[in-house]
């Protein structure tokens, strides 16, 4: 909790740095990575750095906390920290590497605001930062504590056992441990981080998710080439794609990620586009694999029926649900061979169906389509707390961070 010191400063100067908040953070990556280069080395993303989201993102997250802060000083932005300590977990974060921020952020906030950083104000934006950071901290803790790791032992080497092409640009990598221990179980919707050593030496890290249940020896993920090449942005999805051959070794994380199924017994409906459909054939896989009888409906959104990724395998986990349908969007035309309940043309429309009552809804896929179907569920009345969303890359939405989070985990959905 914010201390009565320093909520008021907080409260005064939150415009002022939300107005200048993506050029500190342009500042603290460039004065960070300049000091501590080994961070690009298996931590950072510079795809994201290249693109600019991760400063984007990292300035949302801030200034969400520290808003949450003064609104409601009984409680923090619980989602929105959940989704990160997952991410971070799954990088091996440790808390010594809080501190290193600390220090460059705040050399940063120094540089762009100049005389306004009064020792007062330098307090209570510290006093913010930690908060959030013990707070990440404490439930990273708790996430290495659960899987019996340290930060530097998420990691693991796996061997690729298949690799399938699913479409022009989706491979399917089905990978088996080489060693003896045990496989950590992973939980439905939950992803890997993939490490992948790029021509330069220098180890780059990519969230995928898992797409079939683990079966003690093996895991599944699927990669989108990211067009552009040896661009940052797509250097490990072009290496994965073109390069990564059966019998070729990767190194994968423990299985990380807040988005999941529960064991409530309501419906779940499942709205994708394009890739966004990896986390739900992962819970399709898990529902099947369980023998569920529950009301599942997957609503998918694509180019055109062989732009859809891992169609064999979900709609053979469908069959076996009895309680499962499937509805699809095809920006081609209604054209397609599958053995659907219902194919339109254009974009999804959620009028072109009929959704269960008292529904459980995760949504991935690209940001905009997210957006439109979270604000059409929301105009038909589903609350805000029943609807969840995986984002592959930063958050640059934090969606849940504006609503109010519902206690306990419901079905909802990194790549």
């Amino acid at each position: 909790m914010l201390s009565d010191r320093s909520r008021p400063v907080v409260e005064a100067t939150l415009p002022v740095v939300a107005d200048h908040v993506e050029e500190i953070a342009r500042r603290f990556y460039a004065g960070l990575f300049t000091a501590h280069p080994e961070l690009l080395d298996g931590v950072f993303n510079r795809g994201n750095q290249a693109q600019g989201s991760q400063q984007v993102a990292l300035a949302g997250s801030v200034a969400v906390f520290a808003s949450a802060l003064v609104q409601t000083p009984e409680q923090v932005p619980e989602r929105l920290l959940s989704r990160i300590a997952h991410k971070h977990a799954s990088l091996g974060v440790t808390p010594a590497q809080y501190e290193v921020v600390h220090e460059h952020l705040f050399r940063a906030i120094g540089e762009v605001l100049g005389d306004a950083v009064t020792p007062e104000v330098a307090a209570a934006w510290d006093e913010v930062y930690w908060l959030m950071a013990y707070a990440l901290v404490n439930q990273e803790r708790g996430l290495y504590s659960a899987r019996g790791v340290r930060p530097e032992t998420v990691w693991r080497e796996w061997e690729v056992a298949e690799r399938v092409q699913e479409t022009a640009d989706v491979v399917t990598f089905r990978v088996r441990r080489v060693d003896d221990r045990l496989v950590k179980t992973s939980l439905p919707g939950q992803y890997v981080t993939v490490r992948v050593p790029m021509p330069d030496g220098v180890r780059q890290p990519r969230q995928y998710s898992l797409t079939r249940a683990d079966d003690g020896e093996h895991r599944q993920f699927s990669v989108k080439r990211v067009h552009g090449g040896d661009a940052p942005d797509g250097e490990v999805s072009t290496h994965l794609c073109d390069r990564v051959r059966v019998g070729d070794r990767l190194t994968l994380s423990l299985p990380f990620g807040d988005v999941v199924l529960d064991d409530s017994g309501r419906p779940v409906v499942f709205a994708s586009a394009g890739i966004g459909i990896t986390p739900m054939a992962g819970m399709l896989s898990h529902l099947a694999v369980a023998g569920s009888h529950l009301p599942i409906t997957l609503l998918h959104a694509d180019v055109d029926e062989e732009s859809f990724a891992l169609r064999e395998q979900v709609l053979a986990d469908v069959r076996r649900l009895p309680g499962a349908t499937v509805h699809t969007w095809y920006e081609r035309g209604a054209h397609g061979t599958l053995p659907v309940d219902s194919v339109h043309a254009g974009v999804m429309d959620l009028d072109d169906v009929d959704l269960p009552e008292g529904a459980a809804y995760l949504l991935c896929g690209p940001l905009p389509f997210m957006r439109a179907v979270r604000s059409a569920l929301l105009d038909r009345g589903v609350p805000a707390c029943d609807v969840q969303y995986e984002v592959f890359g930063p958050d640059l939405w934090q969606a849940d961070a504006q609503t109010e989070p519902s206690p306990g985990a419901v079905p909802a959905g990194a790549g």
